[in-house]
């Protein structure tokens, strides 16, 4: 476990454990998601994600220099929004947006923002992301026709967005959502046949599902209702006709690689390591991208 700088090593019991920073004879799991100091359960001061010590919730409590120099950070260092789940509700209300709209105007927007490598359209016109329609990779992320599709989506992307975006803060949790889709969408347009369409956001909500067990595997919870989630959406995934398997593998991947990043960066090169985990993801699915395109052109 990592130190704060210019604190005490903390004492280890027998199990390995380091011990409380104020009671050092209580061994623990459990740290700070503010300075990352043990802290056992009489010191634990529940936070919108993990707990706080009462050091930190002192020091954050303050007035003037004091309390501007301890501003609240989630656990990866992000800024503590006023409205921690402003960015899960915008982009559902996107999603939404775009269901409508094809609600509304039926397979003739779909036909031209869903994912599709290679192909003739109605109009015997070859479309696809290997002519130069990269846009699709990214459209399709909020494209949806069926209901069904779409709740449950909608319904994952709330459930896990809410926790998500209040650990990471918004710029990393929309960065994460953007990688795991477009990986997802990669994957997709790598492995599927070239004319054969795909849409919807499961890619991204694969990589929050992704991302959760790697944050709950940070701050040592309970990690088997993740794994059971992971493990029922697996099985949907490769026993249900119509899924595009390669979007939930490709997003849940991708997600699970920035999130790894984000929350294990060390904390004085944190920035770093994090946006440098996100590039190096994107630029591998790029590759992939240009990889399928030479092969399709």
């Amino acid at each position: 476990m990592d130190q704060v700088p210019g604190s005490p090593q903390q004492p280890q019991g027998a199990s390995g454990l380091p011990g409380c920073y104020r009671h050092p004879d209580r061994e623990t799991g459990i740290s700070c998601t503010r300075c990352e100091r043990p802290i056992c359960p009489e010191c634990m001061v529940s936070a919108s994600v993990g707990f706080q010590c009462p050091t930190c919730v002192r020091e954050g409590s303050g007035t003037g220099h004091a309390a501007t120099a301890n501003q609240p950070r989630t656990i990866t260092g992000g800024t503590v929004a006023a409205d921690q789940n402003l960015v899960t509700k915008i982009l559902i209300g996107i999603n939404a947006a775009v269901f409508i709209a094809v609600l509304a105007m039926g397979d003739e927007l779909v036909d031209k923002l869903d994912l599709i490598g290679r192909a003739l359209n109605q109009n015997l016109e070859i479309v696809g992301v290997a002519e130069g329609q990269w846009y699709r990779l990214f459209t399709s992320m909020f494209l949806h026709q069926e209901i069904w599709h779409f709740g449950f989506n909608m319904l994952g992307l709330w459930w896990l967005g809410q926790p998500l975006e209040a650990a990471l803060g918004r710029a990393r949790f929309i960065a994460l959502y953007l990688v795991s889709g477009l990986a997802g969408s990669a994957l997709t347009y790598m492995v599927a046949a070239p004319n054969q369409p795909s849409l919807g956001a499961s890619g991204a909500i694969f990589g929050l599902m992704g991302a959760t067990a790697v944050l709950m595997r940070r701050l040592r919870y309970d990690m088997r209702p993740v794994l059971i989630l992971l493990a029922i959406n697996m099985l949907f995934t490769f026993t249900m006709n119509g899924i595009a398997w390669e979007a939930h593998v490709g997003g849940l991947v991708a997600g699970a690689l920035v999130a790894f990043g984000m929350v294990h960066a060390p904390r004085e090169r944190r920035a770093l390591i994090q946006w440098g985990t996100c590039a190096l993801v994107l630029l591998l699915t790029v590759a992939v991208i240009l990889i399928r395109t030479s092969e399709l052109t």
